[in-house]
């Protein structure tokens, strides 16, 4: 598997596998100590209190559940808060002034760093630190590792391929497709949604396309995620560095890509494109867990939103995902996009003894055998630390789709790049645009420009 070229390129497949190949014999000299250490971790019996405010919602009830675990094994205390949607850095910023603050907490990348970095405490030492793959995915300064990537993640369109096997054996259906896997360019999807979409009564769907959630709050998956896609491509088609100046100065190059994805969204959907503005992630997620529709775009975190669902009728092993097409010359090659944006910090304001309990912590749930279950089978991730094994990578279908589109030969995966958005407002504006646009209220050379004229506004802020 290739990465394109970008800060997160150091998160190689090969960089992740290391641990299961040419790790694997440095891991067995190691084996010994990192036992050692968990069970010394394990038997502290400290009474310690570890405060971590959780970016995730979705995976919210699983840390309650790691909460109650890790007191029983350690005797301390781990106490899970949770931001709504799009609200870490305001809550971050209310807690961080509190005898409540977090003593863990996390950050979004380079941007995140630079404006908690009097917050982040040094991490060259710790166990979690010293374990992690390739220490170059940390995000530093100065030499030294400030933030620790917890994660690899992957989206792209996630679909039910029960119903796309009822597509391809339609008799009347009007192209020659009969596989996915002769999908690789936005053409070739149109013109498949397109003909489901006619199709959709004979499918007994009620779109191609779970709904666009486009709610105020909500619309991450296309401000943020649809987004990155055409910006990796300006990114690097322009050489720019991304830990420089150079992203300061966008020109929105691929609007036009990203419109005609998101077009098709709109317009082959389980319901009208005028009535969006009030629908969430968590409906669009229901309406593909019941078989209401053969696609949704998200990533490798929504398997419980799937799983979940009182009612689902899709079989883990036809859930399936294809990468983001766009019509971008060399998309054929193209792979999901993967990275991370999620970055552990240690609050550098805590006491000592609160700062050695919170790696105490980080380095349980990565390395003891109660830890890595919650990581592998209920938070679904997939660690970038070698103190997990090859039968250790999560069985999700989600992530399991992730890693295989990182093993496949000659595709490269697209990098997140959004962890250089310039900010929040900046989101929370193109949202706004693309509402009024599904509705009809504002012409697309609008979005762009003002897409645009957001991003410089924003990063001349910075």
């Amino acid at each position: 598997m290739k990465y394109t070229r970008n800060v997160m390129a150091a998160m190689t497949a090969a960089a992740l596998l290391c641990s299961l190949t040419a790790c694997k014999s440095a891991r067995e000299d190691e084996g010994s100590t990192i036992e050692s250490a968990v069970n010394d971790n394990s038997n502290k019996k400290q009474n310690a209190t570890v405060r971590f405010l959780n970016f995730k919602p979705e995976i919210a009830p699983v840390y309650e559940e790691v909460a109650a675990k890790y007191a029983e094994e350690t005797g301390n205390t781990l106490i899970v808060e949770t931001a709504a949607n799009n609200t870490y850095e305001q809550t971050l910023s209310a807690k961080m002034s509190t005898s409540e603050a977090p003593v863990i907490f996390q950050v979004n990348g380079p941007r995140g760093y630079a404006n908690w970095r009097d917050y982040c405490l040094d991490l060259t030492g710790s166990d979690i630190y010293n374990h992690l793959i390739d220490k170059t995915s940390a995000v530093s300064s100065n030499g030294m590792p400030y933030g620790i990537p917890y994660t690899i993640e992957g989206y792209g369109i996630i679909y039910n391929d029960e119903i796309m096997q009822r597509y391809f054996a339609l008799e009347n259906k009007a192209t020659d497709f009969v596989s996915m896997d002769e999908i690789d360019s936005f053409e070739e999807l149109r013109t498949l949604v397109t003909d489901m979409q006619a199709n959709s009564e004979a499918l007994g769907i009620k779109g191609v396309f779970a709904a666009t959630s486009l709610k105020s709050g909500d619309d991450w998956r296309w401000t943020t995620h649809l987004a990155n896609i055409p910006m990796a491509y300006e990114f690097m088609g322009n050489n720019i560095d991304l830990t420089g100046d150079g992203v300061n100065n966008i020109t929105f190059d691929y609007s036009d890509n990203f419109k005609g994805i998101f077009d098709l969204y709109l317009n082959n959907s389980t319901i009208d494109r005028k009535l969006l503005g009030s629908k969430i992630t968590d409906e669009s997620m229901a309406e593909f867990a019941l078989g209401e529709c053969a696609m949704v775009q998200n990533g490798s975190w929504a398997w419980s939103q799937i799983s979940e669902i009182p009612g689902n009728t899709v079989k883990t092993e036809n859930i399936k995902m294809l990468p983001v097409y766009m019509g971008i010359d060399g998309e054929e090659n193209q792979g999901l996009c993967i990275g991370t944006e999620n970055y552990l910090c240690i609050n550098s304001a805590a006491t000592p003894d609160e700062q050695q309990a919170a790696k105490d912590f980080l380095f349980w749930l990565y390395s003891s055998e109660t830890g890595k279950d919650f990581v592998v089978n209920k938070l679904g991730f997939i660690a970038p630390f070698d103190t997990f094994t090859e039968d250790e990578r999560p069985a999700d279908p989600l992530s399991r789709e992730v890693l295989r589109w990182m093993d496949m030969e000659n595709k490269q995966s697209v990098p997140w790049s959004f962890t250089v958005f310039p900010s929040q407002t900046f989101k929370d504006d193109f949202g706004a645009s693309l509402l009024q646009y599904a509705q009809g209220s504002k012409e697309w050379e609008d979005v762009k420009n003002d897409f645009v004229n957001s991003w410089q506004n924003e990063a001349s802020m910075l």
